[in-house]
């Protein structure tokens, strides 16, 4: 009971001086960046990060790196809920208005960088993968690239010098005086019921997230009619795709484009059928490509020979042919092709085994003749067996020794 005691006081004490946030939360993002420096100096780079969560997070021992290795920084402290952590190179004269939280050194490369941020499990937290580019931002004007809802898109920032510490502009365009893009309801499936997300900005750079999940290249009845492609949304936000494109490799090749107000719900699906989209999926085998407006390539897979009622549908790590086939849901890999383990099993066994198999049977065979009379009891039936097993015993001696004198 006293053990017991002191393990409850441990874990209180755990809970009291050591946040669980500590370890990690997918919450924390990268929000803004000033990768072109400010209007007095263009090494006066800076980036925030962002805690969304409703706790406080500790990055003790977390870590914000370029893949290049141009940036490598030990963060540490406390970002408050819904609050900000500012990092400036080199000094805190960066911003002179505001307090950074953090001093680094290092530089971003104006052509692009990936940044990644891993907590103190050396999980990666959050990611920008911008290795063809800044999508937003502007070195001549110092307008900052800031982060849209939380999602993965970006856009450049309303004013000069950007947001540190405090919550992103509306963005250039709304300084300009564009209106914003209307919303159209869009007819795609999802898992669960989504929350309200706003729509990205692709103005100002598309967003990662958006993946070909599963096609039907060779399905049950015409091809013409049946076959299908199926994208997935990855994003918490619901995406824009007018303009995007889907085109296929192999034979007859044709390019879908999208129309104007293709929407895909965050965490949905968007299913393209063969009369929709006009590209024929060859059974010997296709590839397909996903590109931007920009004509940049956001995903693509290629499969071999068709399985007739089939589909080839993306797992956690790879793609594989399956037979439960899940457009507009969650993939589900089955393949009826394969071989149960008992089977395979009794495939293995060598023939010697087959024949004691058959040797076994064989013997207990008037055993059951003698069950199903009546009058006979346990011991009338084990009597009878053990004659039998003698007499076998016997007449196996007496073949091997007929067999020696005949050899001789």
């Amino acid at each position: 009971m006293l053990n017991l005691s002191r393990g409850i006081a441990f874990l209180l004490f755990l809970l009291l001086f050591f946040p669980f946030p500590s370890f990690g939360s997918p919450d924390v993002i990268i929000n803004e960046i000033a990768w072109m420096g400010t209007e007095k100096s263009s090494s006066d780079e800076w980036i925030e990060l962002y805690n969304n969560s409703d706790s406080p997070v500790s990055v003790d021992n977390w870590t914000l790196k370029s893949l290049t290795g141009t940036l490598k920084i030990n963060l540490k402290g406390i970002i408050p809920s819904k609050g900000f952590y500012l990092l400036e190179r080199s000094d805190d004269d960066t911003i002179p208005s505001v307090k950074a939280d953090l001093i680094y050194t290092g530089a971003l490369k104006n052509t692009g960088e990936i940044i990644e941020l891993c907590n103190n499990l050396v999980n990666s937290v959050d990611s920008v993968d911008c290795s063809n580019g800044w999508p937003a931002g502007d070195n001549e004007t110092k307008q900052t690239m800031e982060r849209i809802a939380l999602g993965s898109d970006w856009q450049t920032s309303k004013d000069v010098g950007g947001t540190p510490k405090s919550q992103n502009s509306a963005g250039a365009a709304a300084k300009a005086g564009l209106a914003p893009a209307k919303e159209t309801p869009v007819k795609t499936t999802t898992d669960e019921k989504p929350a309200e997300s706003p729509v990205a900005d692709l103005s100002l750079g598309y967003p990662t997230g958006i993946i070909l999940n599963e096609v039907l290249p060779s399905p049950e009845g015409a091809d013409d009619q049946n076959e299908w492609i199926e994208i997935f949304n990855q994003n918490i936000f619901k995406v824009d795709l007018s303009g995007w494109s889907i085109s296929d490799s192999a034979g007859s090749t044709k390019t879908y484009i999208f129309p104007e107000n293709t929407k895909i719900l965050p965490k949905g699906f968007l299913v393209l059928p063969r009369p929709l989209t006009g590209i024929v999926l060859n059974n010997e085998g296709d590839g397909l490509t996903l590109f931007g407006p920009d004509e940049k390539i956001i995903d693509s897979v290629v499969y071999g020979k068709a399985v007739l009622k089939e589909s080839y549908a993306r797992t956690d790590s790879s793609w594989s042919w399956s037979s439960a086939l899940t457009p507009g849901a969650t993939n589900k890999i089955i393949s009826p092709g394969q071989e149960k383990p008992q089977e395979k099993q009794v495939k293995g066994q060598d023939e010697e085994s087959a024949t004691s198999e058959k040797r076994l049977a064989a013997i207990s065979e008037p055993i059951k003749e003698i069950k199903e009379k009546k009058g006979y009891n346990s011991f009338s039936i084990s009597f009878v067996a053990l004659t039998i097993s003698l007499f076998s015993g016997i007449v196996i001696l007496a073949l091997k020794k007929k067999t020696k004198q005949l050899s001789k």
